[in-house]
């Protein structure tokens, strides 16, 4: 059963105006802070970017009773319902600890499984191309599957390549492993892992931050690798080119303050990886005994250039 603070903060999320919306992660760092009367008054307690741009679609959406959207938070509810799914926000309790701690955190999650909060603390992300070579192939399964060895749940985001890798190995050895997808929790892609995601869900979880009716779009990936990061310790990146989304991700896990660790042989053929190391962005991973080493270090916020400013927290 939804409660109303819940639903509140769904219909907030519900809110477009003329193409707009208002920033999500903004939302939910100001209900998780305990803000989630003045959203719904229409007044954004936090001094940013994000706010300014916002703030009048809020109060634009809000001319109508936010109760108005109820219904339409109602059909999503009931399509995630049908495939067995289900939510957790940033007011509860059960919400992941780790994406707890950065600013792009997504108010809500969509899953299938279970969440765990003492295991799913120590995820690792597993991450590369879609388009991996053989060795690289056999890389993401020996990291994954020495990581699981050493306790930490492998996290990835269901792709082709070397998060298929990841996942499928960490079912074999019976490892846990956490799917971050592209795509509302009702849908699976790339549908060549409908099974995969099947297995996932039985053991594991798979989780979502869009709305279950959500197909994927150019937008919900490079999304879903701001979750994939947020949701681990770290991120090790095995094969990726400069236009992959595993090198979004590396940056992106450099800039929550999270460890990006890049293969030896990822920093010796690319000049973006190349480049991370040289400006402490990254770590050269030498071997999984010194991957394991880093990861076992407190996730640290010291490298998260904070970007939003509240006006007053009484939390």
């Amino acid at each position: 059963m939804i409660s109303e603070a819940q639903m509140r903060l769904l219909a907030l999320c519900s809110i477009r105006v003329e193409g707009k919306s208002v920033d999500w992660s903004l939302l939910a760092r100001c209900a998780l802070r305990g803000h989630l009367d003045d959203l719904c008054d229409g007044f954004i307690p936090e001094e940013s970017s994000a706010s300014k741009r916002s703030l009048a679609v809020l109060r634009d959406g809000l001319r109508s009773p936010l109760n108005d959207r109820f219904s339409r938070v109602d059909e999503e509810l009931r399509l995630a319902e049908k495939v067995g799914a289900r939510l957790v926000t940033v007011l509860d309790d059960g919400y992941p600890q780790n994406l707890r701690g950065v600013d792009d955190l997504p108010p809500f999650l969509f899953y299938r499984g279970n969440l765990d909060q003492e295991a799913d603390a120590r995820a690792v992300a597993v991450v590369g191309t879609r388009n991996a070579t053989e060795i690289g192939l056999a890389r993401a399964r020996r990291v994954a599957r020495e990581l699981g060895d050493a306790g930490f749940v492998i996290s990835s985001g269901l792709a082709r390549g070397v998060d298929t890798a990841a996942h499928s190995t960490a079912l074999h050895f019976e490892h846990r492993t956490i799917a971050v997808i592209g795509t509302g929790i009702t849908k699976c892609y790339p549908r060549e892992n409908v099974s995969l995601a099947e297995e996932i869900a039985d053991c594991g979880v798979v989780l979502s931050q869009f709305w279950p009716s959500r197909s994927p779009g150019r937008d919900t990936f490079p999304r879903r690798n701001h979750v994939t990061s947020g949701i681990s310790r770290g991120s090790v990146v095995i094969e990726a080119s400069g236009t992959s989304g595993a090198k979004m991700q590396a940056r992106i896990a450099s800039e929550q303050g999270r460890h990006a660790l890049l293969l030896r042989s990822l920093v010796d053929t690319q000049e973006w990886a190349r480049k991370m190391v040289d400006a402490g962005r990254a770590t050269v991973a030498r071997d999984v005994e010194q991957m394991i080493h880093l990861l076992d270090a407190p996730v640290s916020a010291e490298n998260n250039h904070p970007t939003v400013q509240l006006l007053f927290d009484v939390g």
